[in-house]
């Protein structure tokens, strides 16, 4: 955060009018986050002062790192998610404790910073991820496995290595999608002894990550991962397919967002959209605004539904 004497002096500026000195300071603070490694926090401050919208240089550590890691600008919030009240508390509560880690290591405490997110895909494991990286202004850092897995006997775990060195040297949310594509049980006799050694190596570098990274995993078959990479993580929370009052809140939300209604009730949509994921909710709501704006100015909303629906239910009966 900004040094006390640079914000009074922000404040002061703008209460004075005087635009010349409050954009000098900003610039200010923003090489000041850059240099902390606050590298979001810098790249919005600078497009909100400037037309262009476009920011200093990034992070050129980021830059090299991109076969192993990939860069990701977050921008859904915790708010534009429909969850659970159990995992939504627990999700609430690491971004309270990161917000608020300097209130809790003055009693020497350390905030939580290791959350797995488990179930079917489709229902906002990779949103919750991006949204704890909005809300607490970081940059999101997603593990690239196809820069990560070698066929060469040691490069991956080296390779591993790597990235979490990087994640450890900033302020970041660093993210693991279909975290059992590395994290497989030791104890799986169909296994190699390579998957076993990257294994160990995930489980040491989880150990020695410091709490102002926050770490997220997400599996969609939690029966699949080792049982100590499962214990590494402090906060667990099962994102399910929606229930039907999630399907016709999400509906409802998605219907003001699109611009318009979606021709029939979001309850009967979510009758008619039975075990859709979130993503599979979303997509649908699109798909439907998407024709009706290119059958402009004849459209016909509920045949539109209808056909979509019929579409919708053969695909999920395959």
């Amino acid at each position: 955060m900004a040094r006390a004497d640079l914000l009074l002096d922000l404040v002061q500026a703008e209460r004075m009018g005087d635009k010349d000195r409050f954009r000098v300071l900003v610039e200010a603070v923003i090489a000041e986050e850059r240099a902390n490694q606050h590298h979001l926090l810098a790249d919005r401050l600078s497009e909100i002062i400037t037309t262009s919208g476009k920011g200093a240089a990034r992070d050129d550590r980021a830059a090299a790192m991109r076969d192993l890691v990939e860069e990701i600008v977050p921008r859904k919030t915790l708010d534009e998610l429909e969850l659970a009240p159990i995992p939504g508390r627990v999700i609430a509560e690491i971004v309270e404790e990161q917000k608020r880690s300097e209130l809790l290591r003055s009693y020497g405490i350390e905030p939580r910073n290791r959350i797995l997110l488990s179930g079917p895909p489709g229902n906002g494991k990779t949103s919750v991820a991006e949204a704890i990286a909005t809300e607490l202004m970081l940059p999101l850092y997603v593990i690239r496995y196809e820069g990560v897995v070698s066929s060469f006997l040691g490069e991956t775990a080296a390779r591993l290595d790597s990235a979490f060195e990087f994640a450890r040297s900033r302020r970041c949310v660093f993210f693991f999608d279909e975290l059992d594509t590395i994290a497989k049980e030791r104890a799986d006799e169909h296994e190699t002894g390579e998957i076993k050694r990257v294994v160990s190596t995930l489980l040491l570098q989880i150990d020695r990550l410091p709490a102002h990274v926050v770490l997220v995993g997400a599996t969609n078959h939690s029966e699949l991962l080792d049982r100590a990479a499962w214990r590494r993580f402090q906060v667990r929370a099962e994102l399910e397919a929606p229930s039907r009052a999630q399907a016709t809140k999400y509906l409802e939300d998605l219907a003001g967002r699109f611009g318009g209604d979606l021709g029939f009730a979001p309850r009967t949509l979510a009758d008619k959209l039975a075990g859709a994921s979130f993503a599979e909710l979303e997509e649908f709501a699109l798909d439907v605004r998407r024709r009706a704006v290119l059958q402009l100015p004849d459209t016909d909303l509920r045949t539109i539904v209808k056909e979509r629906v019929e579409h919708w239910r053969s695909q999920a009966a395959e």
